[in-house]
């Protein structure tokens, strides 16, 4: 626990710190797994004020190194326990252009928790006693929405005459359209789908990222100028070219990974097996979960499996348990993944709530097919059981299957959350744009721009699915790389 203590020099009331971490509010699982409504609740100020004593303000902040976009983590928890919420969130926002969606989603266990002191050399994850660091980002993310801070923009009137075209409104294209509108460059931002926020508003459920807080953060950048025009494909709608043909001096490629990976199996295109991508996009972007309020269906099944081992996999559990809660079906939703819980690369909070609210797991399975009936549905999945062998190139120990371990488990609807390739719209039609073997785009990694001059490209299609935050970390480079190109033509 922690008590308080008066010094003499200044009688300032100091929180000495203590042990273990300040544990943040959440919705109680039988409440929560049959509702959309956000899960974790936050800090209240005196939460957040008794986790930040906890940090002992290193001389050598490690944290900071851990951190894609390099926040001053120290800094801005030094101003919370100075009470200055305004402060820290500036702070905060030199780096962070969306500090309430990253203290949401951030695998922050992989990132600055884990490079904390607090945390033991060489453990996978973060320990316990690592400062929340997230939850403290989030409580001053959400005390600037409370408090209406608008982050001033710089604007350099030598760049005022300037256009730059911005393709993909996700968390790359938005960062990268703040930084260059706050220096006060025109910024266009084309969207392919009918509502903003890419992977944020599609891809993660709203249990763990309100509408509200995605809209507030794309907001803020629309205050600084940016034009963002949905339902525009680019690569269809208009050609590379085309733009630059129309006076935009720079384009910026956010274009994501939205292309699902399939298990190459027998029975994979039954009727009832989705993409994981397909399923969360029915259910988040278009309301399937309030069908027939809305349009869009989605089926659900009473025997429903995830196979994955990441967040997509655990959002789409959480997701299918709430639909079969919402349809009155007895929840029976079974996440299966050929490795074991260490190797599983979704965030440790995200397995914890999923086991909290009822989801099985299954570890050491790999499926082989998927068993239907004569109308083309699938009714089974026939597995086997693995063993883990030596390490494979992502450095965890590779899943070995056990001959003759052969077995079937009940399944009426499958999810595959396996992994998302590169959307290759564009540069299919671009082909001047290199891309390697997977289809992502080759950039030079020091300004992020590609092989075609002045277009510039970030977030997962460089390099493959990632964070939140290293799409904004690409971001930041490619629009620092832009302004500075754009000031040698001044």
């Amino acid at each position: 626990m922690f008590f308080l203590r008066v010094s003499s020099r200044n009688f300032a009331a100091k929180i000495i710190m203590r042990k273990e971490p300040v544990q943040v509010s959440e919705l109680k699982a039988d409440i929560r797994n049959k509702t959309f409504d956000e899960v974790v609740l936050g800090y209240t100020e005196e939460e957040a004020l008794e986790e930040a004593s906890r940090c002992i303000q290193c001389k050598n902040p490690v944290c900071i190194s851990g951190c894609p976009v390099g926040i001053d983590i120290k800094t801005f928890i030094k101003q919370i326990t100075e009470k200055d919420y305004k402060g820290a969130y500036f702070t905060i926002r030199e780096k962070s252009n969306f500090p309430s969606i990253c203290g949401r989603v951030c695998p922050a266990e992989y990132q600055c928790r884990k490079t904390c002191v607090l945390t033991k050399k060489g453990e996978p994850f973060a320990s316990e006693r690592a400062i929340q660091i997230h939850f403290l980002e989030r409580f001053i993310g959400d005390y600037g929405k409370k408090h209406h801070l608008d982050v001033p923009s710089e604007p350099d009137k030598n760049l005022s005459s300037f256009k730059v075209a911005v393709v993909g409104s996700g968390p790359a294209g938005l960062c990268c359209a703040g930084e260059l509108a706050r220096k006060g460059i025109k910024v266009t931002v084309f969207e392919s789908l009918h509502k903003t926020g890419g992977v944020l508003r599609y891809g993660i459920p709203p249990f763990r990222l309100p509408w509200e807080i995605m809209d507030f953060e794309i907001e803020n950048v629309k205050k600084l100028g940016v034009e963002i025009i949905p339902n525009f494909v680019v690569g269809k709608t208009k050609t590379i070219n085309e733009l630059f043909e129309e006076g935009y001096s720079a384009i910026f490629l956010g274009l994501g990974a939205g292309v699902p990976s399939f298990l190459k199996v027998p029975g994979i295109n039954y009727c009832n097996i989705y993409s994981a991508n397909e399923f969360l996009t029915r259910v988040n972007l278009m309301g399937a979960y309030k069908f027939p309020e809305f349009h869009t269906p989605v089926n659900v099944g009473k025997h429903m499996i995830v196979i994955g081992g990441g967040n997509t996999a655990m959002d789409a559990a959480r997701v299918a348990l709430r639909l079969q809660k919402l349809n009155g079906i007895e929840p029976n939703t079974t996440v299966i993944y050929r490795r074991t819980e260490v190797e599983m690369p979704a965030r440790r909070l995200e397995i914890h709530h999923a086991k909290e609210e009822g989801i099985k797991f299954e570890f050491l399975i790999q499926p082989v097919s998927f068993p239907g009936d004569e109308k083309g549905y699938v009714k089974k999945i026939r597995s086997l059981r693995c063993e883990l062998g030596e390490p494979d190139s992502s450095g965890r120990r590779r899943p070995v299957p056990i001959e003759g371990s052969e077995f079937e488990m009940d399944c009426d609807v499958a999810v595959v959350a396996v992994g998302l390739g590169a959307n290759e719209v564009l540069t299919r039609v671009t082909p001047e744009i290199k891309t390697d073997r997977w289809g992502d785009i080759t950039v030079d990694t020091d300004t992020m721009e590609t092989s075609v001059k002045n277009v510039y490209a970030g977030g997962d299609i460089v390099g493959g699915e990632g964070t939140v935050i290293e799409a904004m970390g690409m971001a930041k480079k490619a629009a620092y790389a832009i302004l500075e190109n754009l000031s040698n033509k001044k």
